[in-house]
């Protein structure tokens, strides 16, 4: 039986208490999940139909495709015919220009006339025929258009691209005539008179573009009721994909009927109440001291509903990207204010929870519960930030390679689907979300009473106020706080319990000795106050340091856990050198054991028992005339068969194979710490 898992009577109250948590745990779940959840249907382009044949239920309208429309737009982008405006002004002003040009240049030199008429000829021609900028040719010639639409005067008709020219073939062409028709060319500079006179219309190019686009058919016939979409082992064609994403369209869009609202609502209760079902039937079977907690109860109940209900809330405003939701975080916080399995059993409940209201499911908890395991597995103990940063970027690399192997696994990078790249961003951000959990700390453990290892580790400070008052004031205290601290942790490691938890309770355990230092004989350096008083007043004054040292943990703040080792690290055992003084001085007369007894309790944890063994061992060591092998285990043996045998350890799970490993350890250290050293020899002169 786990040493968590001792034995407890439930009372009714308790029993009352878990039937509400699991109440209103399906209650709030049941009221927060999405019942309008988007349907999906799993299939690949080109690959057979996994799923038995589908029926249409309905009638519906069969929407195109996504990819069909965009090669039509594609299609209607390539094929459209420009329009370019004739500007006969344009023409009318290079040719006059042209003629003057000439007629000045005939002053110069002898132009005959037939060669002058020749020149405006060939560039009325060109300007007839229609010049296109040089630009606008390559383009209408890259994109293999064959006619143009040229318009002027509200009339249009349409151009074979061949019968245009750019400006340069003009120019070449001119340039072609030899003798002195070239030279006056030359002479006159004639590119400045060949300028296109066909201009590009954007505006009307644009509105014929979408209209042509407002035309494309978005739908393309109709399933009837009962006609089969896809059979059993049929290859997906796109015109069956077609259908696929037009029934699920139809399915998702349609009012349910009651009897279909009833069937959802039914299941969705039916699935919530095995999980929280589950998860207390975890806690009776492996953890039934947590169900005998309410803080515990509480705490793990409030993370285990919260992120389901965030996700719902999350899915009923049809937001997508659910990764970027820091799932994590529930498996951090458990872990580190209880143990792994609780962290992991309590993540999985979570995660499924949260997946009945998600597209992909099965994708989510593939992701999911391996990013939670990361989480576990590398945050053994949370002793520093860096800690906390090391396993977020551990679940962040984690997560990401696992939804690369669901894009793998369905063929995404293959297929015309592709990665989905927000996916991907979503995660890394829900990772980088989960160092939100090192701030919940604090408020977590002023609310339920915690102790986390951050805490556990600043308390251990030797320079805090209280330890170091105790080391100047009390030093013999503080040591003996310190030897124990050592053995306790030792102990602690080798039992698999919290070494740190029983190392900070050691140090704090006996700090209810500064109000009488002088009475401890660790303290005393001759003088013992006690030789001057009754046992019973003697008694009273030692058994007050546990009092006392509960009153300063609760003036300093310190936290329950401590303040346990503080009540119990002496349980009811009695102050037994007095006990056993008075009774040898009273022979025969009654004796009130109780002013010689500790307020207690007993030790109620693994951890409390063996601070308990620690510190009586580490002071009774004190009083070893010689220390040999045999003296210390006789020592060790007696002691702790004494606590046992007096009862000490019955509130506790310890087992008798724990007691026997701390005995032995006991022993190991008590022989490391008391080791006979040589004699050093004196230098003879």
């Amino acid at each position: 039986m786990s040493r968590y898992n001792h034995s407890h009577e439930s009372t009714f109250t308790e029993y009352l208490v878990r039937a509400l948590f699991m109440i209103v745990g399906i209650a709030l779940l049941s009221i927060f999940c999405p019942r309008e959840a988007t349907q999906t249907l799993q299939y690949h382009l080109d690959e057979p139909w996994d799923g038995d044949a589908l029926i249409a239920r309905d009638s519906f309208i069969i929407h195109r495709s996504d990819s069909a429309i965009e090669r039509e737009r594609i299609k209607i982008y390539k094929e459209h015919e420009p329009f370019y405006e004739i500007r006969a002004d344009i023409a009318e002003a290079q040719i006059e220009q042209f003629k003057h040009e000439l007629d000045s240049v005939g002053n110069t030199f002898t132009l005959p006339h037939d060669v002058r008429n020749q020149i405006l000829m060939m560039l009325s021609k060109n300007y007839e025929a229609g010049i296109l900028p040089d630009s606008s040719y390559s383009t209408l010639i890259g994109n293999k258009i064959s006619t143009v639409h040229l318009y002027s005067n509200n009339e249009s008709r349409h151009v074979d691209i061949e019968r245009l020219k750019p400006q340069k073939d003009v120019y070449d062409e001119l340039m072609q005539q030899g003798g002195i028709v070239h030279e006056v060319l030359v002479r006159i500079k004639i590119n400045r008179y060949i300028q296109p006179n066909l201009i590009l219309d954007e505006a009307k190019n644009q509105s014929e573009i979408e209209a042509k686009l407002s035309n494309i058919p978005i739908f393309k016939g109709r399933v009837q009721v009962g006609e089969k979409i896809v059979d059993k082992g049929q290859i997906i064609s796109e015109s069956i994909a077609e259908k696929l994403d037009s029934y699920i369209q139809h399915e998702n869009s349609r009012q349910k009927t009651p009897a279909e609202r009833w069937s959802q609502l039914g299941g969705q209760i039916l699935f919530i109440a095995l999980m929280i079902v589950a998860l207390f039937m975890f806690f009776h079977q492996f953890r039934s001291d947590y169900l005998h907690s309410l803080r515990h109860m509480l705490l793990i109940g409030i993370l285990c509903l919260l992120f389901p209900l965030i996700t719902y809330i999350y899915i009923a405003n049809e937001w997508t990207n659910v990764y970027i939701i820091p799932y994590c975080m529930l498996p951090i916080l458990i872990r580190v204010f209880m143990d792994s399995r609780t962290a992991f059993i309590t993540h999985i409940i979570s995660i499924m929870l949260s997946a009945i209201a998600i597209e992909s499911p099965f994708d989510f908890v593939c992701i999911e519960i391996l990013a939670g395991l990361t989480a576990i597995y590398s945050l053994k103990q949370l002793q520093q930030r860096s800690d906390l940063f090391i396993a977020v970027v551990l679940v962040i690399g984690t997560s990401l390679l696992a939804r690369l192997c669901m894009d793998l696994i369905n063929m995404n990078f293959v297929n015309s689907k592709g990665a989905d790249i927000e996916t991907y961003i979503g995660i890394a951000a829900g990772g980088g979300l989960i160092l939100i959990s090192y701030l919940l700390l604090f408020p977590i453990e002023k609310t339920f009473k915690f102790t986390s290892t951050v805490t556990l580790v600043e308390l251990s400070n030797i320079n805090n106020p209280i330890l170091r008052k105790l080391s100047e004031e009390a030093p013999g205290t503080f040591q003996h706080s310190m030897q124990v601290a050592n053995l306790a942790a030792e102990v602690a490691n080798r039992m698999g319990a919290n070494a740190q938890l029983v190392r900070t309770g050691a140090l704090y355990h006996d700090i209810g000795k500064l109000k009488n230092p002088v009475f401890f004989t660790e303290n005393q350096s001759g003088n013992n106050p006690h030789n001057s008083l009754p046992f019973e007043d003697s008694a009273q004054i030692i058994i007050q340091h546990v009092k006392y040292g509960l009153e300063l943990a609760q003036k300093n703040g310190l936290p329950q856990s401590i303040k346990n080792f503080i009540s119990s690290h002496h349980g009811r055992s009695k102050t037994r050198f007095f006990y056993i003084s008075y009774v040898n001085q009273n022979p025969g007369k009654e004796v009130n054991e109780e002013i010689f007894t500790y307020p207690g309790p007993n030790p109620a944890s693994l951890e409390e028992a063996i601070l308990m063994m620690a510190d009586s061992v580490e002071a009774a060591s004190r009083s070893l005339n010689e220390y040999t092998e045999e003296s210390v285990s006789t020592l060790v043996d007696r002691i702790i068969d004494t606590q046992v045998k007096e009862g000490m350890f019955t509130r506790c799970p310890i087992t008798f194979e724990n007691i026997d490993t701390a005995k032995q350890t006991f022993k190991e250290k008590l022989k490391s710490i008391y080791h006979t050293r040589i004699s050093y020899p004196e230098l003879k002169k």
